[in-house]
C-alpha cells in the first residue's frame, strides 16, 4: 500500500513538469522577430523581404 501512494505521489509530481517541456519542444508556436520591412515565412522558417502590394 505504500508503495502505490508513493509512485502515486511522484506520478502527480512529474506531469506539470512534462506537460510544460511540451511547450519547449514545439516549434509551430514559438514568436520570431524579424527586421522591419522583413516578415516572417514559415514556409522557408526565415525572415524574408515583404512584399508590397
Amino acid at each position: 500500500m505504500h508503495l502505490k501512494t508513493t509512485l502515486t505521489a511522484l506520478a502527480l509530481a512529474v506531469m506539470p513538469v512534462l506537460g510544460a517541456a511540451e511547450g519547449c519542444f514545439d516549434s509551430s508556436h514559438q514568436a520570431q522577430s524579424c527586421a522591419p520591412g522583413t516578415v516572417w515565412d514559415s514556409e522557408s522558417r526565415s525572415c524574408t523581404e515583404q512584399a508590397n502590394s
